[in-house]
C-alpha cells in the first residue's frame, strides 16, 4: 500500500521531492527494511522510476542503489544505459554487472565508458580481453594501472601490437613479468625505432651508425630474453624473430655463444623442421658431420654450418663448465674465421658480432676484478 501510493504520489510531485524520494526507497531496499512483498513492490517502483522525465531522479536512485549486489540486474542496465553522469556511476560500481553485460558495454559505450570499466575493483580476463582489443589509449593505461585487472598473456600481445608505438604504453607493459617474450622483444623494437627516428641522436653520431648500434642493441636485448623466457615461450620467441627478419647467422651465433642452449635448439627446430628430440641429441652429442648436416637443413649455408658446428663442439668442452665458457668459445671461433679470410658479409658480420662479444667479456672480467680488489682491500 505505501508503494502504491508512492506512485500516486509521484504523478504529480515536483522532481525535487521525487529525487528525495527515490533515494529513500533505494536506501530502504539496500538496507533490506522490506519484508518479501513490499521488497517486489520496490523493485517495480524502482523499474518505474527509469522513466522518470528528471534525470535528477535517476541519479539518486543510481546513487542509492549502485553498490548493492541484490538489486535486479535489469534496474541496473537501465540506469547502466542511461546519460552519462547516471550511467557512469552504475558502471563503475555496480556488483550486478556481469563480465557479458560489461563486454557489451565496452563495445557499444563511448572512451569514458570503457574508461569506467577498465577502472573497476576488480576487471576479468574477459574483460580485460575487450579491452585490449577495442580500448584507445587512455583506456589501455588506465587499464594497467589497475592492479586490480587481469588481462591474460594474449591480451597483454594484442595492446602491444595496437598501441605499442605509445611510450606511455610500452612503459607499462615493459614493466610487467608476464608479458610474452614475442611481444616484449617487438616492444624492444619499437625503442630502437623510436630512438633511430630521433633527429637529435642522427645528428650527433649519424644515420648509419644510429641504425647499426640501435641494430645490435636489440639484437643485445633479444639474446637477454631468450635466455630469461620460459621454456614453452621459447617456439613463439623464434617464430616471431624469424618472421621479423631477426634470426640471422650472426645473431643465432651471439644466442650459441653466450649459451642460450634451449633458445639455440628451438632456433633449430623452427629452421630445419627436424624433431626437437633429434635437434637436441645431434647437439648434445653428435658428430661433426651431422651436426653441420642440421645446420645446413636449417638454411645455413657450407661455410657458416662449419663454424656452428665449431661453436657447438667448443661449447660442449668448455661452455658449461666453466664461468668463462662465452669468452673462451668466442675467442677460438674469432681465431678460426679470421684465419679463413672469407670476404662473404656473412663471415664479416660474425667476425664483428665475436669482437664485440669479446670486448664485453673483457670489460665484464674488468669489473668483476675491480669488485673483487675494492672488497679485499675494505
Amino acid at each position: 500500500m505505501i508503494i502504491q501510493a508512492f506512485l500516486r504520489w509521484a504523478e504529480t510531485a515536483r522532481a525535487g521531492e521525487r529525487a528525495r524520494a527515490a533515494s529513500a526507497l533505494g536506501r530502504a531496499y539496500v538496507d533490506a527494511q522490506l519484508n518479501g512483498l513490499d521488497r517486489r513492490a520496490a523493485e517495480m517502483a524502482m523499474t518505474f522510476l527509469l522513466d522518470d522525465p528528471s534525470p535528477k531522479v535517476r541519479q539518486a536512485l543510481a546513487e542509492a542503489v549502485c553498490g548493492c549486489s541484490s538489486v535486479p540486474r535489469a534496474i541496473i542496465l537501465g540506469l547502466a544505459e542511461d546519460q552519462p553522469d547516471i550511467a557512469f556511476l552504475t558502471i563503475s560500481r555496480s556488483p550486478v554487472l556481469t563480465d557479458e553485460d560489461l563486454v557489451d558495454l565496452a563495445a557499444r559505450g563511448t572512451c569514458e565508458t570503457r574508461a569506467l570499466i577498465a577502472a573497476r575493483s576488480f576487471v576479468s580476463r574477459a574483460v580485460s580481453a575487450a579491452i585490449a582489443e577495442i580500448g584507445g589509449e587512455d583506456e589501455i593505461l588506465i587499464l594497467l594501472e589497475n592492479t586490480g585487472a587481469h588481462p591474460s598473456r594474449r591480451s597483454l600481445k594484442r595492446i602491444a601490437e595496437r598501441l605499442g608505438r605509445s611510450a606511455a604504453v610500452r612503459d607499462l607493459l615493459l614493466g610487467r613479468p608476464d608479458l610474452p617474450s614475442d611481444a616484449r622483444h617487438a616492444l624492444v623494437e619499437e625503442v630502437g625505432a623510436a630512438l633511430a627516428a630521433f633527429g637529435l641522436v642522427q645528428m650527433t653520431i649519424g644515420e648509419a651508425r644510429v641504425q647499426r648500434v640501435t641494430r645490435e642493441a636489440c639484437d643485445t636485448a633479444a639474446v637477454g630474453m631468450a635466455g630469461a623466457a620460459a621454456v614453452e615461450e621459447l617456439p613463439g620467441l623464434v617464430t616471431h624473430l624469424r618472421e621479423t627478419g631477426r634470426l640471422t647467422p650472426a645473431f643465432l651465433l651471439h644466442a650459441l655463444v653466450t649459451g642460450r642452449a634451449e633458445f639455440f635448439s628451438a632456433a633449430i627446430v623452427d629452421l630445419s623442421g627436424v624433431s626437437e628430440k633429434r635437434v637436441r641429441s645431434i647437439l648434445s652429442g653428435g658428430r661433426i658431420h651431422a651436426i653441420k648436416a642440421l645446420f645446413e637443413s636449417a638454411g645455413l649455408g657450407r661455410d657458416v654450418s662449419e663454424t656452428f658446428a665449431a661453436a657447438v663442439l667448443l661449447w660442449r668442452q668448455d661452455g658449461p663448465a666453466t664461468t668463462d665458457g662465452p669468452a673462451s668459445v668466442s675467442a677460438e671461433l674469432l681465431a678460426r674465421l679470421r684465419r679463413e679470410r672469407s670476404a662473404s658479409s656473412t663471415h664479416t658480420a660474425m667476425i664483428d658480432l665475436l669482437e664485440r662479444l669479446a670486448f664485453a667479456e673483457e670489460r665484464r672480467s674488468a669489473r668483476d676484478y675491480a669488485e673483487l680488489a675494492a672488497r679485499q682491500a675494505a
